[in-house]
């Protein structure tokens, strides 16, 4: 008896009824695009394992000795992105992009340190180096790859930011930045201030 193979229709129909229990408006945003919005990947069953996994429930005792000013935790290897306000009243879990080589990601403690609606995009040197045809500018704007908010970190360069590219979450596919939706930087936007605490895992 011969394996019948899973058709492309059948195999995208499996990834997003598996996730289903992500943000549902987020899926019904990139489901439109086609297999283009699932990342590629040798073993399919591998990605959904990934997935849920990624949104397991974390207690912030074991990442910070403190939630002064409330703590922003990445997890890079299940690119996840959780909150926890310094009261603990509110904690959040959202899906996100990460790096998408080892060489662009970076780990450890930071802080938020700038806040911005509507933020302005310059690639950094090592962008242009490696994307010369790549604009020197990109204002404000649906072309914007910073989305519609951007929260700087103390590191040089690096940022939690939103994403126009609905594809680019839960993927491998920035150059060293956290991304989230829209929707959802604007929420992180909303609860975080200057002074938050932020750790890449």
């Amino acid at each position: 008896m011969t394996r019948s193979r899973m058709t492309p229709f059948s195999r995208r129909a499996f990834v997003v009824g598996s996730g289903a229990f992500l943000a549902s408006p987020a899926l019904a945003q990139g489901s439109a695009t086609g297999a283009e919005t699932t990342e590629m990947e040798d073993n399919l069953s591998q990605v959904v394992r990934r997935n849920i996994s990624s949104f397991r429930a974390l207690d912030w005792k074991p990442y910070f000795t403190n939630l002064r000013n409330g703590a922003v935790l990445v997890d890079v290897d299940s690119r996840a992105l959780h909150f926890w306000s310094e009261d603990e009243s509110v904690y959040k879990l959202y899906p996100s992009s990460v790096p998408l080589t080892e060489d662009l990601t970076r780990r450890g403690r930071t802080r938020v340190v700038r806040k911005v609606e509507g933020p302005s995009w310059r690639p950094t040197p090592a962008m242009k180096r490696r994307n010369p045809e790549w604009p020197d500018y990109v204002p404000p704007g649906p072309d914007n790859p910073l989305g519609t908010h951007a929260l700087y970190l103390s590191w040089t360069y690096y940022r939690i930011h939103g994403t126009h590219d609905t594809r680019k979450i839960g993927r491998r596919s920035s150059n060293g930045c956290i991304g989230l939706y829209n929707e959802h930087i604007q929420e992180l936007f909303a609860l975080t201030k200057v002074g938050t605490q932020v750790l890449l895992i």
